[in-house]
């Protein structure tokens, strides 16, 4: 896959803003699409849009097929007649800059719950086909998911693992008892994801009209208290309780000294090939019903994974295993055509790793905040880049580029500012111009950097738990200046 040159921000969904207590896909995304346009802009990469779990992480969904019910919008909801005026106008106060996860879930459940009663008492016929049609064609995933929710509502939250045996293990009677016994609960679910991905069909059918393409992400790994693991169990490395007896990381890097422990069960992948790779297979249909391309995170974990020992207490301990490497990859495009993937390919990396990526001509990634220590010689220098790469001054994981040069060593900051021939007075757009004038086809900003906001604004710590994931952008903040002062730079740069 080779991308056109262009550019693109890096916003999640629920960094929108809004006076729901966090983004969504209603009508600030539109307006953001129009803003993103008016800035020449080509391309708007989000997060994994899925239902997020431990410690709100995107990266740590309930499952890998569904999508987020905390983005339903309440104001499409309305104008659906879902949900009526009176009941938005009692939406708590909720801070406008930041997510409080905790009690902006339990309002948008209760307003989706609400809405779910409301299409059960009568009417909306044209709704009730949709809804029918939509529950049959994503039966493959939508059933399992649901009753795995329906559960998890039924103990608590507990993860999979803590529930009876028989359910635990996925007894074929109990199984089918609890489908009986809860049939109202799993249509619930059901409908919560019908309204999601009836609003983001419309987001993204808006973006194709002004020419915007989505970037999504796909983890390599999913979570263990998910229903795909619940449901494939064949497919990971899991005891007989269903823990992990394997866990996947990173060993220590420049983000951590002991390594990241992700604590996601690692595949079985002699167990996938016996499918023919079916799972993954409906894992990349899945995500590019949602996506025009798709950041695969960890692509370095079809080549090899770092596998670290069930119960570990950091990453540090673990050994480098093989992945299905090509062969995988070549069966993906054989059943799906070229694959519109950007191969995240950061960190200390096996050579076969670039091996693969090359020979599907996936685009890797360049971290501009990385370039300024180790001298001429370092890769993420924009004289080194190819053509087909994308640019990033930063990503969630980065703190902001002002916090960067806030933080940075003063040999590293002397050599950024001898480099890219500037003072550092408007480091957060030296860094955008610098990757905007690069080779590279594709140039991508989280809009943090593009409003020049201090640590206080990042999005991720890696290694941490708690006060992630929690920025919102302020309404107005992508001032028609700020779109100017963009546009003109992509046509400077032919972006």
């Amino acid at each position: 896959m080779k991308l056109q040159r262009s550019s693109g921000i890096l916003l999640h969904p629920t960094s929108l803003p809004g006076p729901y207590g966090i983004g969504d896909i209603g009508p600030a995304a539109h307006q953001w699409l129009d803003d993103l346009a008016a800035a020449d802009c080509k391309l708007w990469q989000v997060l994994p849009l899925c239902p997020t779990g431990y410690a709100d992480s995107p990266y740590q969904c309930f499952s890998t097929f569904a999508g987020n019910p905390y983005l339903t919008s309440p104001d499409l909801l309305l104008e659906e007649g879902l949900v009526s005026s009176e009941e938005l106008a009692a939406c708590p106060e909720f801070p406008e800059e930041a997510v409080d996860y905790g009690p902006v879930i339990r309002w948008k459940l209760s307003l989706l719950d609400t809405a779910f009663g409301r299409f059960q008492g009568g009417g909306f016929r044209r709704l009730h086909q949709d809804f029918e049609t939509f529950r049959a064609s994503n039966r493959d995933w939508l059933e399992d998911f649901a009753l795995f929710m329906a559960l998890k509502d039924l103990y608590n939250l507990k993860p999979w693992t803590e529930w009876p045996a028989p359910l635990r293990d996925r007894d074929s009677l109990q199984l089918q008892k609890a489908r009986t016994t809860y049939a109202e609960d799993l249509t619930r679910h059901a409908f919560r994801q019908f309204l999601f991905f009836r609003q983001w069909k419309a987001l993204r059918a808006r973006a194709a009209e002004i020419d915007i393409k989505i970037i999504g992400d796909l983890p390599i790994f999913v979570a263990h208290d998910s229903a795909d693991v619940w449901a494939n169990k064949e497919l990971f490395y899991l005891d007989d309780a269903g823990q992990p007896s394997v866990m996947s990381g990173v060993p220590p890097d420049y983000f951590s000294e002991t390594g990241q422990l992700w604590g996601n069960p690692l595949y079985r992948w002699e167990a996938h090939e016996q499918t023919d790779y079916a799972w993954w297979l409906s894992r990349f249909r899945a995500v590019f019903k949602l996506v025009d391309v798709v950041r695969v995170d960890h692509f370095r974990g079809f080549v090899d994974y770092w596998e670290v020992p069930g119960g570990a207490e950091n990453a540090i301990e673990g050994r480098w295993l093989p992945g299905p490497g090509a062969p995988f990859l070549q069966r993906v495009v054989d059943e799906l055509g070229d694959l519109p993937i950007i191969a995240e390919d950061l960190g200390e990396i096996n050579p076969e790793v670039y091996e693969v990526r090359d020979q599907f001509n996936l685009p890797g990634m360049k971290i501009l905040q990385f370039a300024f220590d180790g001298g001429l010689t370092n890769d993420f220098l924009p004289h080194h880049y190819p053509a087909n790469c994308i640019v990033y001054t930063g990503t969630h994981d980065n703190d902001t580029n002002f916090g960067w040069w806030e933080n940075a060593d003063e040999e590293e900051l002397q050599f950024a500012r001898e480099y890219l021939g500037v003072t550092g007075s408007d480091i957060s757009w030296d860094l955008i111009r610098a990757a905007w004038r690069s080779k590279a086809n594709v140039a991508i900003t989280p809009l943090q950097d593009v409003l020049d906001l201090p640590t206080s604004a990042r999005m991720n710590f890696p290694g941490t738990l708690g006060g992630n994931w929690v920025w919102r952008m302020r309404k107005e903040a992508f001032s028609p200046e700020l779109q100017k002062r963009l546009a003109a730079l992509n046509r400077e740069t032919h972006r």
